[in-house]
C-alpha cells in the first residue's frame, strides 16, 4: 500500500454511500425495461443518454446540496458547479450507458471526491448485482448484498502473464495510438473487452492486471483511482502523470509492471 495514502473524512464516506443509494433508486426502475435513448453526439456518432442518467445525477446533486452545500459537483450530464471549491465531487450516474441500454450489468455509478484536486475517495456501485466497490483513501472494499471484504490487486511482474482489459479497441485513434495498444495487446496473455468501470473493480479485486483506455473524462476515472491505488495498484496517464483529468489512462494491479506498460505504449504513441 502506498505510504502517502490517508483516510478520508468519515462524513465524506457516508455521503458517498448515500449518493450511491440515491442514484440506485433512480437507475434500477429503468434497467432492463423499455426506455427512450437520446443521442448526445451531434457529429454523427452515438453517445447515448437516458432519463435514468439524468434522474440519477439530479438526485445526487440534490442530496449533496443539502449535506455539503459548499462543495462543488462535476457530473457527466449537468456539468460543473462551484469549480473553485476545495472539495469537488465528480460523478457519472451511469458509467457504461451502452451496457445499460443493452441489458448488460457491466455498468455502474461512479462517485469520487477531489480534495485540493487530489482524488481522496471513490465509490463504484452496481445495484443490479448488489455489488459496491469503494475506497476510504487507505483501503479498498467490496460488498455484495451487504457482505464486505477487503480488496487487493494481485502480483504480475511480466507482460506475458498479464490479463488486459479495455472498454473498446475503437477508443484508440487510428494510427500511432491504436498501434501502441495493439503492440501491448500482442505481448499479454489474454485481452478482454467491454468492462467500462467494472473492469477497474476486477483489477482491484485481483482478477485483471492491466487496463488501458483513451478519451476518458474526469467523471470516468476520478472515483476509480482511489479504489485501485488503495488496493495496491497504480493509475496514471500514458505520460506517467496524474490520471485525475482523464485522457489516456493506464491502470495496473502490480505497480512494478506499470513502467513497462508505459514504455510499451509510448514506443509508438
Amino acid at each position: 500500500m502506498p505510504a502517502n495514502l490517508s483516510p478520508a473524512d468519515p462524513a465524506f464516506i457516508a455521503c458517498a454511500h448515500a449518493l450511491a443509494d440515491q442514484a440506485a433508486a433512480a437507475t434500477m426502475p429503468c434497467f432492463r425495461v423499455p426506455i427512450d435513448v437520446d443521442n448526445k453526439d451531434g457529429d454523427g456518432g452515438f453517445d447515448p443518454v437516458t432519463a435514468a442518467d439524468r434522474a440519477a445525477e439530479a438526485a445526487m446533486a440534490t442530496h449533496l446540496g443539502c449535506v455539503f452545500p459548499d462543495h462543488g459537483l462535476e457530473g457527466e450530464e449537468f456539468g460543473i458547479t462551484k469549480p473553485d471549491a476545495r472539495h469537488r465531487w465528480v460523478v457519472d450516474p451511469i458509467d457504461g450507458t451502452r451496457a445499460f441500454i443493452t441489458g448488460s450489468p457491466m455498468w455502474g455509478t461512479l462517485i469520487g471526491l477531489l480534495e485540493d484536486a487530489k482524488p481522496v475517495l471513490g465509490v463504484m456501485d452496481q445495484p443490479f448485482t448488489g455489488e459496491r466497490f469503494w475506497s476510504d483513501g487507505v483501503q479498498s472494499f467490496a460488498s455484495r448484498n451487504g457482505e464486505k471484504r477487503t480488496m487487493r490487486t494481485r502480483s504480475c511482474d511480466n507482460l506475458s502473464s498479464a490479463v488486459l482489459m479495455t472498454t473498446d479497441p475503437l477508443l484508440f485513434r487510428a494510427g500511432a495510438e491504436r498501434t501502441a495498444f495493439e503492440n501491448l495487446r500482442a505481448k499479454v496473455r489474454l485481452t478482454r473487452y467491454g468492462g467500462d468501470c467494472y473492469a477497474y473493480a476486477l483489477l482491484a479485486s485481483g482478477f485483471v492486471d492491466i487496463i488501458v483506455e483513451s478519451g476518458l473524462k474526469p467523471y470516468d476515472i476520478v472515483a476509480l483511482i482511489p479504489i485501485v491505488e488503495a488496493a495496491g495498484g497504480r493509475v496514471t496517464e500514458w505520460n506517467g502523470g496524474s490520471a485525475a483529468g482523464g485522457g489516456r489512462i493506464v491502470a495496473s494491479g502490480d505497480p512494478t509492471l506499470h513502467d513497462a506498460i508505459l514504455a510499451e505504449l509510448n514506443r509508438t504513441a
